[in-house]
């Protein structure tokens, strides 16, 4: 025994030692953060964190700023030749800071937040950008995104183009009585459905498309019951592609609940890449487009 009380104690020690370097690291930091600003100093290297901000900020014509993306940042194919420097929702403050930017760039929801807070905490200007999955929520960004590196004007201009793109897209489903009802299913675990609620960029994106969100009562994603599906009575599952395991057509299929309601019965399931559908960036009005031609086919108008 005594071998084994002595490797758990020097286990027990390093790990200690590995969080005080830690908390340590956090505490050396510059005490004036620069959360709160609005435009870089110097944009000249910003790390960019979240797809749409990469996306917006190569639809400006300004990708020459910029050092580094996150790996939800995969559009466009430009993007990929820049240092990723990690998941937004998995950063290490390390990881970003290796690229030396002048400023970083991030979505609302980049995380984790110890590793955020960190980042607010040094000396390089961080600016979070607010994340709305809605019509307006599209322009904000834009707007934001071209004053923190100082393109105001080119930012008005992108705004205005997309403002018109989204609105034509919209008004698409507009004379559509019967819509259907979308399950975004985000996995299947043990059988059980994920599926989304209100307040998420998959409720958002079905009821920009002219859909109904088959589910209602709670806010993010939430594991269903059979009966919670069933009574759900999806016309549509809708799903993404390039966005870890996905179920397949077959495994979908076979669920009972799934089986039970209209979309089972009627093998309906839409797939996009997730990127794209989710992103609410330039492109969502491309997206709108789309999904509604697969909800509706000809319904919907040119």
């Amino acid at each position: 025994m005594a071998p084994l009380l002595k490797r758990a104690r020097a286990f027990r020690m390093a790990l200690g030692a590995a969080i005080g370097l830690s908390l340590a690291f956090a505490a050396l930091l510059p005490a004036s953060a620069t959360e709160g600003t609005q435009v870089f100093a110097d944009p000249s290297k910003i790390a960019a964190i979240g797809g749409s901000i990469t996306e917006i900020v190569f639809a400006l014509g300004e990708q020459d700023r910029l050092v580094a993306r996150d790996s939800t940042s995969r559009y466009p194919e430009a993007a990929l030749k820049l240092p990723d420097v990690g998941y937004m929702r998995q950063l290490s403050p390390e990881g970003v800071l290796s690229v030396n930017p002048s400023g970083i760039l991030a979505l609302h929801g980049s995380g984790p937040k110890q590793a955020i807070d960190v980042l607010k905490k040094t000396s390089i200007p961080f600016i979070e950008v607010p994340e709305r999955y809605d019509h307006e929520g599209i322009l904000e960004k834009i707007h934001i995104v071209g004053k923190a590196i100082g393109a105001d004007a080119k930012a008005d201009a992108l705004a205005a183009e997309i403002d018109a793109k989204l609105k034509a897209a919209e008004k698409q489903t507009a004379s559509i009585k019967d819509r259907k009802r979308v399950l975004f299913v985000l996995s299947i675990q043990g059988g059980k459905i994920l599926a989304s609620g209100s307040e998420t960029a998959a409720d958002g994106i079905i009821k920009l498309s002219g859909g109904v969100n088959a589910v209602d009562g709670f806010s993010g994603y939430k594991q269903l019951s059979d009966e919670a599906v069933i009574t759900a009575r999806p016309d549509v599952i809708l799903m993404m592609n390039n966005a870890g395991p996905a179920a397949s057509d077959e495994e979908l299929f076979a669920n009972p609940s799934i089986l039970s309601t209209p979309a089972g019965a009627a093998r309906k399931v839409i797939r996009m890449d997730g990127g794209y559908l989710l992103g609410f960036g330039p492109r969502t009005a491309d997206v709108i487009h789309d999904l509604a031609a697969s909800l509706y086919g000809g319904q919907v108008a040119d």
